[in-house]
């Protein structure tokens, strides 16, 4: 269980799609800075930087950072988890802080698939078979889909915005003006441009995303400079730019890939215990019923009104006792 308050709080916070009050979803956030000694293994093509919170004899879980953010996205939340005596693993994604390659001829890769090996290679490394894995933006789709794929190794999922596999044909498919607009960045990713102003950029770039995808959000330059310093990794805007361009077929992903990708454009239903979570960042789409059918196991739903697209920063305490009730679905 966790610590006494906090599971009152976000039990009382969090039932399933009924609207809450932000105050008391983001009680007790910000109370650390720190994500401690960072660690490094060898994960397939990678040299993958992680924190770590809790017994190493704990039940697994993973969490998932996006775009872009950090694993300070769970700076709160793997504390919460530690004192409920889970083992807890934070990645730094390709292309984020002390995460390399191992070789420089290794292509930087950005595509959905290529993330999501990377995190099962990282539990190869660590010996953890099987895991709880949470996130939100790439996180959650990378959680989805090795739900989607490797089924065994997931425990239960916890994934924000819930099934956000990308499916390329899809992608080539208009959406209605005002919701285009809410993707201009993947437009101007396109461009020679933007590629230079990002590259040029990006500090202040992503402290805009940051602000238009949680306006509600009142975080103060220390905490977004923290996350910020992951972004000067010399890989992180050759990964960024190729995994938007890939996402509108701008962009070739590896035929190493291939098999893993056509296994997701068929939109493979999840059947491992999940619960998602819809935020203000969803707009209408908050209440899980888009996607409430790809999810055919056990499955909850819950709303956290007022909160933005960094779901487990915004709102600690209830998106750890979500990872905590999935485990128990």
């Amino acid at each position: 269980m966790l610590a006494a308050g906090v599971a009152a709080t976000s039990l009382a916070a969090c039932s399933s799609n009924t609207p809450t009050d932000a105050s008391d979803l983001r009680a007790g956030s910000g109370e650390h800075t720190s994500l401690g000694p960072l660690k490094q293994i060898h994960a397939g093509v990678l040299s993958m930087a992680y924190a770590e919170f809790g017994p190493g004899t704990g039940q697994p879980v993973v969490l998932l950072h996006g775009w872009p953010y950090d694993p300070h996205s769970y700076v709160d939340v793997g504390p919460l988890l530690a004192a409920a005596g889970y083992r807890v693993i934070v990645p730094f994604l390709r292309g984020w802080g002390p995460t390399t390659f191992l070789s420089p001829q290794t292509v930087r890769n950005g595509q959905q698939s290529a993330v999501a090996l990377d995190v099962i290679a990282l539990m190869d490394a660590l010996r953890i078979d099987e895991a709880i894995v949470g996130g939100y933006d790439w996180g959650a789709r990378t959680a989805a889909i090795m739900a989607a794929l490797w089924p065994e190794r997931c425990t239960a999922i916890v994934p924000v915005s819930g099934y956000i596999i990308t499916n390329l044909a899809a992608n080539q498919q208009p959406l209605a003006p005002a919701a285009e607009l809410g993707w201009w960045y993947q437009y101007y990713f396109a461009t020679e441009r933007g590629v230079l102003g990002y590259r040029q950029h990006r500090h202040d770039f992503n402290k805009l995303i940051w602000k238009f995808a949680s306006p509600r959000w009142a975080f103060d330059d220390a905490t977004y400079d923290r996350s910020a310093a992951s972004f000067d990794n010399p890989d992180h805007v050759d990964i960024v730019i190729h995994n938007y361009r890939w996402r509108l077929s701008l962009a070739p992903g590896e035929p190493r890939y291939d098999e893993y990708e056509q296994k997701l454009a068929t939109g493979p239903a999840i059947a491992v215990p999940t619960i998602t979570i819809g935020s203000d960042f969803d707009g209408t789409a908050k209440d899980g019923m888009t996607y409430r059918a790809k999810f055919t196991g056990k499955h909850q739903h819950r709303v956290f009104d007022g909160i933005g697209h960094n779901v487990p920063q915004e709102a600690p305490h209830p998106f750890a006792q979500a990872i905590i009730d999935a485990d128990r679905l």
